[in-house]
């Protein structure tokens, strides 16, 4: 194919996805510019990686050369979300370091180890870190990162939940979950990012969010847990748009990423079940499969 034939087919090619993307106008902006630039990305260069998360044997993935990353909220609350990231990571063979409030992981921690996959360099490290203190977190992960050398990753995942009517909440009630949805999320993100430029590492930072950012969730009373994750959507589109660029120094070239999970059966989930009679049964109702999702 000539140069001119090549040029043609890209110039048609991203008529037809931005009319395409203008034709769903349900979609989010981020979603259509997402849906556009997955149209716009050669061949050659999208990339597929296996799903197939119960093999043992180590799967084909960008971490697998022993990267250091941060999992953070990974207790009670938070392992459903440590069941998918983490654990992709450490069987990639990534060197994880998984990050808590909790003096000692729960009874789940076992089944984490297990997915460690030796022979592919990965390994499962756990700390107790309250991301409220803001202090001990930024010296907790400035430790890791000095005993690597490097700081590759983050994913993070703090967040409390209270379902409660708009009209009862409190100051006090909506500083605390402030301070751990949003506040924790940011200055997790800034720490990681900090050791990411003093090393000047090209790395990976996730933020969980969640869907309650973006709708009001039929028969879930919780206006400060929704909007807190709405801020946390705005959130990592402002740092991708600081941190991204490479700088005359070397520094930057950080990606940012948000995602929103949908009604998964997490253990705070499933507590919101038992407090809201009727709330599971809403929820499943209106999946178009009939059913909460979970880490499988």
């Amino acid at each position: 194919m000539n140069t001119a034939t090549r040029t043609l087919r890209l110039a048609a090619r991203q008529r037809f996805s931005t009319r395409a993307a203008q034709a769903i106008p349900n979609i989010t902006p981020l979603t259509r510019l997402t849906f556009v630039r997955a149209m716009h990305t050669p061949r050659k260069e999208q990339q597929v990686w296996p799903t197939d998360t119960t093999s043992p044997e180590p799967r084909s993935h960008p971490n697998k050369d022993n990267k250091p990353a941060i999992d953070e909220n990974v207790g009670k609350k938070g392992f459903a979300d440590f069941n998918v990231a983490g654990k992709a990571l450490v069987e990639a063979g990534g060197k994880v370091y998984a990050l808590d409030r909790s003096p000692e992981p729960d009874e789940q921690w076992a089944e984490a180890i297990a997915r460690v996959v030796p022979s592919a360099g990965g390994s499962l490290h756990y700390r107790q870190q309250n991301v409220a203190d803001t202090a001990h977190l930024d010296s907790l992960i400035a430790s890791i990162a000095d005993e690597n050398g490097r700081l590759d990753g983050a994913v993070a995942a703090a967040g409390v939940q209270q379902v409660t009517e708009a009209l009862d909440y409190t100051p006090e009630d909506v500083a605390r979950m402030l301070d751990v949805n949003y506040t924790g999320v940011f200055m997790t993100a800034q720490s990681v990012a900090r050791q990411m430029f003093r090393y000047k590492m090209r790395g990976s930072i996730c933020l969980i969010a969640s869907m309650s950012g973006m709708v009001a969730n039929k028969g879930l009373l919780s206006p400060v847990y929704n909007s807190s994750k709405a801020a946390v959507i705005q959130l990592a589109k402002n740092l991708a748009m600081e941190w991204s660029p490479v700088r005359e120094d070397g520094t930057g070239g950080i990606r940012v990423n948000c995602i929103s999970p949908g009604h998964i059966l997490t253990p705070m989930v499933l507590k919101n079940f038992e407090e809201v009679p009727g709330l599971r049964e809403t929820w499943e109702g209106e999946n178009m499969i009939g059913k909460a999702g979970g880490d499988d």
